[in-house]
């Protein structure tokens, strides 16, 4: 039996860009050039996802789970949280037009 969820969220979820920026490059003191030698990537790559402009890989949760000894479902999670919402948002019509079905 699922648990409806009737309560819209007005803010987007936190994006891992975010979660990355405010919390864990301070708390370890680390700039987008140290963090992206640490994880083995481009700096472009840091930038774009500290900016919110690039979506968490699978790769890069891998990465980010290794380095700062923590799980990839944890970054995973935070990216999925938010691609939901923001697929929500944008699609909200046409969703709103799709009717349950029932069980016989």
């Amino acid at each position: 039996m699922a648990i409806k969820n009737t309560i819209g969220r007005e803010i987007p979820p936190t994006h891992p860009g975010e979660i990355i920026r405010e919390d864990f490059m301070q708390d370890y003191n680390l700039t987008a050039k140290t963090l992206s030698e640490a994880l083995g990537v481009s700096r472009q790559t840091i930038n774009e996802l500290i900016r919110e402009k690039r979506s968490l890989s699978p790769v890069m949760a891998l990465r980010l789970s290794r380095l700062f000894k923590n799980s990839p479902q944890f970054w995973l999670n935070a990216q999925n949280a938010r691609d939901l919402w923001e697929s929500e948002q944008q699609y909200q019509e046409e969703l709103k037009k799709i009717r349950p079905l029932n069980a016989a």
